[in-house]
């Protein structure tokens, strides 16, 4: 192995392992608790700054031959997931102060990171565990209402079957293939062995139960609606995005199998249908995320019904419009003491009056998430359907896009609320938060960006 290799190609990885050395150090040196902040937002930054330094340069590098790969393919997803932390944790500054919290985040995204660059599925289980970890912690350390135990507690046991099953299904196919390389299920997804079939379902299902796929999202609204604000912002973007590059990576270019089409089309599908009529009657604004979230997980697991480039680029660009637009809604999202009251949608009612600007990019979000045009949201839905009409699968384009439909009811009673509703009498007055100010801003300028230059990224990919 070259260690010189190793150094440049693992820069973004090395960043944030620095970091968290420096951020645990100087509270075993202090004695006391102390402001991760700081660190924990030069530390992603740098990494950030390390990944576009390494793409613009053209790394193709494998430190690791056969577990571990570096390029454009995997740069850009590690800029991403990068970049969509950064307003995360100015989000964060006013609910977390102690190291903890963000020594749990830049764990969870080093092992976010390890996973878009694994070639093996000895490194992809680590990068999993090093990414989900962390984050039941996270779930449980606002503890804002009693909730949060239960919530933390289902996410751990839905999360520890994925495991297992992930671990089973690397088990068959290298049963099948005498290999742990992620080649081995690339080759596995288009063979009719039963054995190769086996473990390729199993490994697809642990995914679906990560990203919370209809029916193995039972996790997802319990885990948004008990965590802390910063906390389920960073489960709705940055984690779904670390599971979708892994399937990203296992995949690759391959077309799938027939009897693996069916699970493909079928359990997604379901997915936009109940999250989306799910959704409908949340009163939690939180909740009704988490079911947002599952609806578009349907979505981005339908670009897998196509193969191709495509696939990359619609996946790429959807996790990024997807992301940027859901940590926007919840930086301008009214805050106060009482987290189980102002979860309440009715808190949101004549938020235009007092809150302009809040109103305005919470609406903004909403749209996009629903996919109506100009907003990158559209974008993305037309990427992933496009690669469902490339592929053939004209019935299920139609049938996704007919489900899509029925999400738009209830982001629009967000927008109806905000600004056609009378003003609550128990809403929050008080000014916006400066750094949570700072996080809207720092997600409004890609935001816009992408509405109207959206060929700049797709250039990209």
């Amino acid at each position: 192995m070259n260690w010189g290799v190793a150094l440049v190609s693992m820069l973004p990885e090395h960043v944030l392992l620095v970091g968290l050395v420096v951020l645990l150090l100087a509270e075993v040196a202090s004695g006391r608790n102390r402001d991760g902040f700081a660190v924990a937002f030069v530390t992603v930054a740098a990494a950030a700054a390390a990944a576009c330094m390494l793409f613009s340069a053209g790394l193709v590098a494998s430190p690791f031959p056969g577990h571990f790969f570096a390029g454009p393919t995997t740069l850009m997803p590690k800029i991403a997931v990068l970049a969509l932390t950064l307003p995360v944790l100015l989000l964060s500054r006013d609910d977390f102060a102690d190291t903890r919290y963000y020594a749990l985040v830049i764990s969870s995204l080093y092992g976010a990171c390890f996973v878009i660059s694994s070639s093996s599925f000895l490194t992809l289980f680590l990068g999993i565990e090093i990414m989900s970890l962390p984050v039941y912690v996270l779930v449980l350390l606002a503890f804002l209402r009693a909730e949060s135990t239960e919530a933390a507690l289902k996410y751990l046991v839905l999360g520890g079957t994925a495991t297992a099953m992930l671990l089973m299904g690397a088990s068959f196919l290298y049963g099948w293939s005498g290999s742990l390389g992620i080649e081995a299920f690339r080759s596995a997804v288009t063979s009719t062995d039963p054995l190769a079939v086996a473990g390729v379902v199993m490994v697809v299902v642990a995914l679906f139960v990560k990203a919370a796929v209809v029916p193995f999202h039972a996790w997802a609204p319990d885990a948004y609606e008990g965590a802390s604000v910063p906390v389920t912002a960073y489960m709705a973007t940055v984690i779904k995005a670390g599971v979708l590059f892994a399937a990203l990576r296992l995949f690759g270019p391959k077309a799938p199998s027939a009897p693996l089409t069916v699970l493909l089309a079928a359990l997604p599908l379901v997915s936009m249908v109940w999250g989306n009529l799910a959704a409908i009657r949340q009163t939690s604004f939180r909740r009704m995320i988490a079911y947002s979230s599952i609806a578009h997980a349907g979505y981005l697991f339908y670009a897998f019904l196509g193969a191709g480039p495509g696939r990359y680029q619609a996946i790429v660009f959807y996790v990024v419009a997807y992301g940027v637009m859901n940590v926007l809604a919840f930086a301008v999202l009214p805050r106060g003491i009482d987290d189980t009251r102002q979860d309440h949608l009715d808190v949101l009612k004549g938020l235009f009056h007092r809150r302009p600007y809040a109103a305005l990019t919470i609406a903004a979000a909403m749209l996009s998430l629903a996919g109506l045009p100009p907003l990158p949201g559209f974008v993305a839905k037309f990427l992933i359907f496009r690669n469902v009409l490339a592929a053939g699968y004209t019935t299920y384009a139609v049938l996704g896009l007919v489900a899509s439909y029925l999400g738009i009811y209830f982001y629009l009673r967000v927008i109806q609320y905000m600004f056609m509703s009378a003003e609550e009498p128990m809403a929050v007055r008080g000014r916006p938060r400066r750094l949570a100010l700072a996080a809207s801003l720092l997600c409004l300028v890609p935001a816009i960006l992408l509405s109207f230059f959206p060929g700049w990224l797709l250039d990209q990919l």
